[in-house]
């Protein structure tokens, strides 16, 4: 497929031109990526309109289950619904462990939902690499939310929460020890907090979480400044909870836009994007770079058998890469 004709069944919301954009721009080839950036350029214009939500949480929480509750309920509303689910790799394959399309059986049935699992690989906060583009795309589709599902296996989160607008953290009913094992960090990203499970014999609990989960974050900074992070409890699994939390992540929306942090927040975003590309795109091209293919092991065998330090060894790898240490 031509990359005109490509672009322009993306532009016209078809499912396996978006697919085949998506393999497009994960793709690690030189050429690929040449054909990558033309689509993505011819695209960009088109997208921005989706409301981009990072859920995340222990594992447990239902994840799964509670985006297929809230999915349901978004396209129940009318609107059009991508859901990026990003699988624990297997170390030796590199592939997917887990198969998203089977837990949101439901969700992955309706036309108007678009589920696009892939592997997490080596990529920290996890997220893929190129995430934001498969965000790109399916905004230029015409989808109106785009939801990034995290792995939660214990990444730093920072990631997802740098390319979304809002970031939904989900939790287990229990509070005292469950409490201290919730990372700061992960809070103080919040946007939304959510209790989930709460039905039978743990509805109580559930509450009683809710309350201590508020308490805690009362000694946070909260990263938004005109938002006060919210905390709810929920059951995705009988259904209970999930308009309120809908309701909630609209207020976040109308809040954000009246103040104008939004539009901030994708500015800093997309500025931060461009360096985290300009550096992941240095370290692929010094380590394919022909003159040091032999240096690099010589040097990694010196590091490692602590003959020199890791910080020479990077110093005199980029003299070389930059011409600095070359007659």
């Amino acid at each position: 497929m031509e990359l005109e004709a490509l672009a322009e069944g993306v532009l016209g919301g078809q499912r396996r031109a978006l697919s085949r954009a998506i393999t497009l721009v994960e793709s690690s080839r030189a050429d690929h990526r040449e054909r990558a950036a033309r689509l993505l350029q011819r695209l960009a214009p088109h997208a921005g309109g989706a409301m981009r939500i990072g859920v995340t949480g222990v594992p447990g929480a239902g994840k799964s289950t509670f985006i297929e509750a809230l999915g349901n309920h978004i396209l129940d509303r009318g609107q059009r619904l991508a859901v990026l689910a990003v699988d624990p790799s297997s170390v030796r394959s590199g592939g997917s462990i887990l198969g998203d399309k089977t837990r949101m059986e439901r969700l992955a049935r309706r036309r108007e939902a678009f589920i696009r699992p892939s592997p997490a690989g080596q990529t920290l906060g996890g997220v893929t690499r190129r995430t934001r583009e498969t965000m790109l795309l399916c905004e230029a589709a015409g989808f109106d939310v785009v939801l990034v599902e995290t792995v939660g296996v214990g990444q730093s989160e920072t990631a997802v929460a740098e390319m979304t607008d809002m970031f939904l953290l989900l939790l287990l009913p229990g509070g005292g020890d469950d409490l201290q094992g919730i990372k700061r960090g992960i809070m103080e990203l919040a946007d939304l907090i959510l209790v989930n499970k709460a039905d039978g014999e743990l509805a109580a609990t559930a509450n009683h979480s809710a309350s201590d989960y508020l308490h805690a974050l009362k000694l946070l900074h909260p990263r938004t400044r005109n938002w006060r992070v919210p905390v709810k409890t929920c059951s995705a699994l009988e259904g209970r909870g999930i308009e309120a939390a809908w309701e909630t992540v609209e207020r976040y929306r109308r809040t954000l836009e009246a103040s104008g942090e939004l539009l901030q927040r994708r500015a800093e975003q997309a500025r931060s994007w461009m360096w985290s590309e300009t550096a992941e795109s240095l370290l692929a091209a010094l380590r394919e770079d022909q003159s040091l293919r032999q240096r690099i092991p010589e040097l990694e065998r010196e590091v490692m058998a602590g003959r020199l330090p890791a910080t020479v060894a990077a110093r005199q790898l980029l003299d070389l890469f930059l011409g600095g240490g070359r007659d």
